[in-house]
């Protein structure tokens, strides 16, 4: 009497590994220091004048001194010296209103500091952005656990549209950011994921039109 295969587990050592290079990512994003001297009594925002990035220092108000004369922002440009320190008037010359009020806002919200945006709209393409890189990942998962279970390398179909819809995810979401290394880097990749569903769709059309002649014959 024949005995039933036995279930083929999945070692648990990759899926550990992939957690703990996710973590070490996470870490050294969150811990790294940045380019710009921190003060536990200011806070900062991020700013982009032309081609010159930088930061912009803001120091809690002076209650004593008038709006007009007190002056808590400087500007901290990446690789060069700090401004004089500016008035909320001055500030307000050189961004517009509408540009010092995301300035102020980005620097008391936590999570636009977290992810350099300056409105909850961006927020939302913040959430893109993970839902593509879920997306993404979930195709090696899936590839790694269907490989695992046959003990051999494997690419199932799901692979190549979880790739598709990640990768465009991605692009899109690069875009905003306008990160050109990104954007070129998924550009390729699209064409590769539709090129290969489409062979697979090929594939199936052909095995569907073979069976069917089999079965007239």
């Amino acid at each position: 009497m024949d005995q039933a295969p036995a279930k083929r587990r999945i070692k648990w050592e990759p899926g550990a590994l992939m957690v703990l290079v996710v973590g070490l990512g996470i870490w050294l994003v969150l811990m790294t220091p940045g380019d710009v001297p921190r003060s536990p009594d200011k806070t900062y925002a991020t700013l982009r004048v032309g081609p010159l990035r930088g930061y912009v220092e803001i120091s809690p108000p002076n209650p004593a001194a008038p709006p007009e004369t007190d002056a808590r922002f400087r500007l901290l440009y990446r690789g060069d010296e700090a401004s004089e320190p500016m008035t909320a008037p001055q500030m307000q010359a050189l961004v517009g209103e509408r540009g010092l009020d995301k300035l102020l806002a980005q620097a008391d919200n936590v999570w636009f500091r977290l992810f350099n945006i300056t409105s909850w709209t961006s927020f939302g393409w913040i959430l893109l952005g993970f839902g593509a890189q879920a997306v993404f990942m979930s195709r090696m998962l899936i590839q790694w656990i269907v490989s695992e279970r046959r003990r051999e390398s494997v690419v199932p179909a799901a692979f190549w549209y979880l790739s598709f819809a990640g990768g465009a995810m991605l692009f899109a979401y690069f875009a905003w950011r306008q990160d050109i290394v990104a954007v070129m880097g998924q550009t390729t990749g699209i064409v590769i994921y539709a090129r290969n569903i489409r062979l697979i769709w090929k594939q199936r059309r052909r095995e569907r039109r073979r069976t069917e002649e089999e079965s007239a014959g």
